[in-house]
C-alpha cells in the first residue's frame, strides 16, 4: 500500500470559466482512479468539479466572470480591485511549483501566461478559446506556449499549424466541446407535448437574467399555435428567483426525482420547464432551436446540429463576435437585443422546417465532431 501511494500520480486542472470548467471536470472524471487530480478553477466558485475532484487555491470573482465578449469588461474588472485577485493566484501557483506531474490549463491563454510566470513548465494546454477562423496565436501568444506548453490541443488545424511551424507539440484530433456536452438524470423527452421545442442558454453571468427576460418576451410574442415546448438550462451561479423576477413569471414546485429537474417557471399561459445545466445535452438533444447566450454551449448547440439565436447589444465587444460568427456562420442567427427582431428570427426557423435542416447540417461541418477526448486522455497518461 505505501509502494502504490508514492508512486500515484498526481495532476492539477486549471481552468478560467464555467464551460471551461465543465470540459476540465469531464476529462478529470475519465482518469483511471490511480491518478489524482486537483482543480483550480481562477474565476468563480467551479461548481463543475463537485463529486469529481477536489479543488485547491484562492477563489477569485471578478465583476465580467472572465467573459471578455462584452466591451471594456477588462477594465471594469480592474477598476472594481481585479488585479487584487491575480497576487494570491500567482503565488498559489508558485506554491504548487514540483507539487504536480501534469499541468493542465482548460481555457483561454490566461492560465498559459500564469504559469509562464510562476516558473511551471511542460504543460498541457487545451485551448478552446481560439476557433482559427480568424485570428491565429499572436506572436507573444506563440513565445509564451513554446516556453510554457509541453503538448497542445487546438480546435483547428490551422491553429495547430503554426504551433507545429515554431517547435511545439500541437495537436487537432477533434473538438471536444463536443466529447464533453453535460447530460444528467433529466427525462426532457417526457416533458415533451407540442411539434417543436426550444431550449433557452441564456448564459452564466452578470446579464444573464436580462438576457432571459429578452428572450421570454420573443416567446410570448408568439401565437398558441406557434409556441413550443420551452426548456431552459440553468448554470450552477444562476439565482432562479432573479429569472423569475425579471419575467413576472412564477416558480412551481419540483414534481419528480430527478436530481437536475428544477421545476418550472410559469405564469399559466407560457410554461420554462428548468433543469441544470448538468443536464443541458438532455435539453438540446429534444430541442429544435436554442436561444443562446452562451459561450461554450453555443458551440456544442451548434455541433449537434441545433440552429442558434443569438442577440448582440451595443455592451458586446465586436471583434470577438465577429471572429466566432467567422466559424459558425449562417448556423448562428445574429440579431439586435430587441424582442421584435428576435421574435422574427424564432418564428422563422420555427415555421421553415427545411431551413432547419440546412443551418443543422452547416452547424454540424463548421464545430467538427467529438473525438478529442480519447486523444487527450492517451496524450496525459503516457
Amino acid at each position: 500500500m505505501v509502494a502504490e501511494a508514492s508512486v500515484r500520480r498526481r495532476f492539477l486542472f486549471i481552468s478560467n470559466g464555467h464551460g471551461e470548467d465543465w470540459i476540465a471536470a469531464a476529462i478529470a472524471a475519465q482518469l483511471p482512479k490511480s491518478i489524482e487530480v486537483d482543480a483550480y478553477p481562477m474565476i468563480g466558485a467551479g461548481n463543475a468539479y463537485a463529486g469529481v475532484c477536489p479543488i485547491v487555491g484562492p477563489r477569485a470573482t471578478l465583476a465580467s466572470e472572465g467573459w471578455r465578449n462584452v466591451k471594456g469588461s477588462l477594465r471594469r474588472d480592474l477598476t472594481s480591485g481585479g488585479l487584487a485577485t491575480v497576487p494570491p493566484a500567482l503565488q498559489f501557483l508558485r506554491k504548487m511549483l514540483g507539487q504536480y506531474d501534469r499541468i493542465v490549463v482548460v481555457g483561454d491563454m490566461v492560465g498559459v501566461f500564469a504559469c509562464l510566470a510562476t516558473g511551471h513548465r511542460g504543460i498541457f494546454y487545451l485551448d478552446v478559446y481560439k476557433t482559427g477562423a480568424a485570428r491565429l496565436y499572436s506572436s507573444p501568444e506563440r513565445w509564451a506556449i513554446k516556453k510554457t506548453c509541453q503538448t497542445v490541443f487546438c480546435r483547428s488545424d490551422s491553429l495547430a499549424r503554426t504551433l507545429e511551424h515554431i517547435g511545439v507539440d500541437a495537436r487537432s484530433a477533434g473538438n471536444v466541446m463536443m466529447d464533453t456536452i453535460p447530460r444528467g438524470e433529466y427525462d426532457a423527452r417526457a416533458r415533451r407535448t407540442r411539434p417543436l421545442a426550444v431550449t433557452l442558454l441564456p448564459g452564466s453571468r452578470a446579464l444573464t437574467a436580462e438576457s432571459f427576460g429578452l428572450q421570454v418576451s420573443a416567446l410570448r410574442s408568439l401565437t398558441k399555435d406557434q409556441r413550443p415546448d420551452v426548456f431552459l438550462a440553468v448554470a450552477g451561479s444562476i439565482n432562479v428567483e432573479e429569472l423569475a423576477r425579471q419575467t413576472g413569471l412564477r416558480r412551481t414546485t419540483m414534481l419528480s426525482a430527478e436530481p437536475a429537474d428544477l421545476g418550472e417557471l410559469s405564469d399559466g399561459d407560457l410554461t420554462i420547464h428548468m433543469a441544470r445545466g448538468s443536464a443541458m445535452g438532455n435539453l438540446l438533444d429534444v430541442s429544435d432551436v436554442v436561444m443562446s447566450q452562451a459561450g461554450t454551449a453555443t458551440v456544442q448547440a451548434l455541433g449537434l446540429g441545433k440552429p442558434v439565436i443569438t442577440f448582440i447589444n451595443p455592451r458586446d465587444r465586436r471583434s470577438r463576435f465577429t471572429d466566432e460568427q467567422m466559424l459558425f456562420g449562417e448556423a448562428r442567427t445574429v440579431v439586435p437585443a430587441e424582442v421584435p427582431a428576435i421574435s422574427t428570427a424564432l418564428k422563422h426557423l420555427l415555421s421553415d422546417e427545411e431551413d432547419r435542416r440546412r443551418l443543422a447540417n452547416i452547424g454540424r461541418q463548421r464545430i467538427g465532431g467529438p473525438g478529442a477526448m480519447q486523444a487527450i486522455l492517451d496524450a496525459l497518461e503516457n
